[in-house]
């Protein structure tokens, strides 16, 4: 796994996250610029603490049944 990959990995983490803080300030009816910075902060360092952690489960070979049961189909009782 390359870097392009961990890059969309954060990608895809940060952006919802930012967008769904910055929905929150607006609802709140504080969109000052500060408001605005403080959700692209709080979504950066969530998305890389995230992916901080999915990369060194990689790199240490350790196995996750959460993160590969994500997308697969189960059996439903």
């Amino acid at each position: 796994m390359g870097a392009a990959f961990w890059i969309k990995r954060y990608l895809l983490a940060a952006v919802p996250l930012f967008a769904i803080l910055a929905i929150v300030e607006y609802v709140k009816g504080t969109t000052t610029q500060a408001d605005i910075l403080s959700a692209a902060a709080w979504a950066a360092i969530a998305a890389a603490i995230f992916v901080g952690t999915q990369y060194r489960r990689y790199r240490k070979g350790q196995e996750c049944a959460a993160c590969d049961a994500v997308g697969k189909p189960g059996k439903r009782p």
